[in-house]
């Protein structure tokens, strides 16, 4: 009943969208002084005759195509501007002295009125064919009239203008107030972040990507795309420093196409090679059709190699089958030449929005719930995965669902040659509760594909509560997590914002007070200072996280929280503190980050001699190894600092884009109580200098 409804509603909403149409035309085509008054059809074709006989009036065949004997047709790709203004965009002709002809013909052309779009003037693009040898418009409708009228097609005796007649408007940067997600980067977010922050705001910033749509109601992304474009008036100065590639808008729908570059050179020390490097070439993919439905695609092929630390952390999450590497946040990599990985990727989602109170997306991607620069609840460090997402907006209320599909890609897990198939669902309720504070609700189930179990149809429901849900399926194969968010606006300039993750709690054990491993919890501490000291556009940020030994994990690691052996939550696993501050400024096209990050991290020994699963790998049987049931501390095991200090400025080359150019070093110390096989007291420094699409975080604080 429910389906036949909603095609219902689609039918009447098509036959309106039909009806209007019809009853209203709202392209109108450029006017010649002869043709005032019409409208329609009756227009057109009077634009194409006057068009037609002016070019046959004007028109000299040059005299080595007439000695020739030459019969054909010369197509012209020409623009009627706003100001009504006839300019050749392409000629296709079999003779250079054809080609130039046609410019001094249209270069006569009178300025005429020009089209409209609502009745606004508008830019429009047209073609036009002028047969050889040259025939008047009216002889080819005179001739056409012989013709049986009897015909059941139309008249064949001259080519339609109907494909000729589609007008393409200037495009107006439509893709800053649709329902498209902008690329989620921290840099990039940074600079309206304050904008969706102010006091007595009704959104809600905990859920990421946010759509173009949602920043436009705070933040003027037009106005801020206008301030920093360039005065550049070629084409290749236009396309460089200002404007997407290849840009189409007509009524109603728009699409772009752009190169995806990330292109980088440095230096490491310690390092097995001489450099490091990435190389990155891809493609982006954008549109929107209508005002619901818009779509983006980006493909990207790889070639890199990294500093000796990250190297070393991308293979010791390798996938089974041979292949390396897993780089972080990208996915699996094959091997490339002697010391480098080939790790291609790809994006992509379609988002439909029926009403302001309903966004559905089906993506392949990541996505993220916080307001810090990390998250304990779900992260964007993983390898993108294909997802389905709903997000309901009414009254103070913010409601997304989430259900993805995972990959468990250890050897343990893989059975002819395949990966094991995971399934996550989560719900996350966020409610502004006063115009200053926002509270979140969050919860989390995962479970396996055992049993040809496939997509448990109880999770289905949005609306459910699903740790009993998992209780009343099969208690012991699921593995469900909740969560607490919370955000508070002293002012514009200050907020402060929290998260609290409980996997796994004992009442009994928490009263005991004997620190049981039970008590798996995690909570986040946070605080932003948007406009520091008055600067306009300087972001300060603190942040303190604290994972207790255990979390992430399961009795059963397929149902762990985790993708392609990469944590879904905060990207350390579990067992560790981590105190982060963060510094960004922009002014123009100008940007500077600064990070520094200090944690505490329990890694275990792994060694004949101490083989303890002492909380920080999640993809071990928690159930299993444990050194102790009491007693148990965060940083237990290995205790590890680490310092990382990383510092990035660049230039903003071209907005459309997000192509950055680029300079960045990275410090870090690491330093475990006793040096291991897999672990052991190391200082890095990288240096790297680059060209990069910004579309997504990339993390190499490990």
């Amino acid at each position: 009943m429910k389906k036949l409804l909603q095609i219902a509603v689609l039918l009447l909403s098509s036959l309106s969208l039909w009806a209007q149409n019809k009853t209203w035309e709202r392209e109108q085509f450029p006017v010649f002084p002869k043709c005032e008054g019409q409208q329609s059809e009756n227009l057109e074709a009077c634009f194409y005759n006057e068009l037609q006989d002016f070019v046959f009036a004007n028109f000299k065949v040059p005299q080595q195509v007439t000695e020739k004997n030459y019969k054909g047709k010369v197509i012209v790709l020409f623009e009627v501007d706003t100001a009504g203004v006839f300019k050749i965009q392409y000629i296709d002709a079999v003779d250079a002295s054809l080609a130039e002809e046609s410019k001094r013909v249209f270069g006569l052309l009178p300025k005429i009125k020009p089209a409209t779009y609502s009745g606004n003037p508008t830019y429009a693009k047209y073609t036009i064919n002028i047969n050889i040898p040259l025939e008047k418009q009216a002889a080819v409708v005179a001739g056409a009239k012989k013709e049986n009228t009897t015909t059941l097609v139309k008249d064949r005796s001259k080519e339609l203008t109907e494909f000729d007649s589609v007008v393409y408007k200037k495009f107006d940067n439509p893709q800053l107030k649709s329902h498209l997600n902008i690329p989620f980067s921290h840099s990039l977010y940074a600079q309206f972040d304050r904008a969706l922050n102010q006091v007595g705001s009704n959104n809600h910033t905990a859920s990421k990507p946010y759509t173009y749509a949602e920043v436009s109601k705070y933040y003027d992304l037009e106005q801020a795309n206008k301030q920093i474009q360039k005065n550049k008036q070629g084409w290749w100065g236009r396309k460089l420093w200002n404007e997407n590639l290849v840009a189409i808008q007509g009524d109603g729908y728009w699409f772009t196409m752009n190169p995806i570059l990330d292109l980088r050179l440095g230096k490491s020390d310690p390092s097995k090679a001489d450099y490091t490097y990435q190389n990155t070439r891809g493609i982006q993919i954008q549109g929107e059709i209508g005002k619901e439905l818009s779509f983006t695609a980006s493909i990207f092929e790889s070639q890199g190699r990294f500093a000796d630390y990250y190297n070393r952390y991308a293979e010791s999450i390798k996938p089974s089958g041979g292949n390396p590497a897993i780089i972080p946040g990208v996915g699996i990599a094959k091997g490339f030449k002697e010391d480098a990985y080939d790790f291609p990727m790809a994006e992509a989602n379609i988002s439909y929005t029926p009403s302001k109170f309903f966004n559905l997306q089906l993506g392949y991607g990541r996505n993220f719930l916080g307001d810090g620069y990390r998250s304990l609840l779900q992260g964007d460090g993983t390898s993108p995965y294909p997802f389905f997402k709903i997000n309901t907006n009414f009254w103070k209320i913010k409601y997304t669902n989430t259900y993805m599909w995972l990959k468990d890609v250890r050897q343990e897990a893989t059975e002819d040659n395949t990966y094991a198939t995971k399934f996550m669902a989560n719900h996350y309720l966020s409610w502004n509760v006063t115009k200053r504070w926002n509270l979140g609700f969050f919860e989390s189930v995962v479970w396996a594909n055992q049993n040809n179990r496939g997509f448990d149809a109880s999770f289905i429901n949005p609306i459910i509560f699903y740790r009993a849900v998992e209780f009343s399926s099969s208690s012991k194969s699921g593995n469900a997590l909740l969560g607490l968010t919370s955000k508070y606006k002293f002012s514009n300039q200050v907020q402060l914002y929290g998260q609290f993750l409980l996997d796994e709690f004992s009442v009994s054990d928490m009263k005991a007070g004997d620190q049981s491993w039970k008590n798996k919890f995690g909570y986040q501490l946070g605080a932003k200072y948007f406009d520091a000291f008055n600067i306009d556009n300087l972001l300060l940020q603190l942040e303190y996280n604290h994972v207790r030994p255990y979390v992430y994990a399961h009795s059963n690691p397929l149902t762990n929280y985790a993708h392609s052996n990469q944590s879904m939550g905060h990207q350390w696993g579990g067992n560790f503190k981590e105190l982060i501050g963060v510094a960004r400024y922009f002014k123009g096209r100008w940007f500077a980050d600064a990070k520094l990050t200090y944690g505490k991290r329990g890694l275990d020994f792994d060694t004949d001699a101490d083989s303890f699963n002492y909380g920080g790998n999640i993809y071990k049987n928690y159930s299993e190894g444990r050194p102790r049931d009491t007693g148990v501390k965060t940083g237990q095991g290995n205790e590890t600092t680490i310092l990382i200090a990383d510092l990035q400025a660049g230039y903003l080359v071209n907005p459309a884009t997000n192509l950055k150019f680029f300079a960045g070093l990275i410090y870090r110390n690491f330093n475990p109580s006793v040096d291991t096989p897999t672990a052991f007291k190391e200082d890095t420094t990288w240096f790297s200098i680059g060209l990069r699409a910004d579309l997504f975080n990339w993390y190499f604080d490990y």
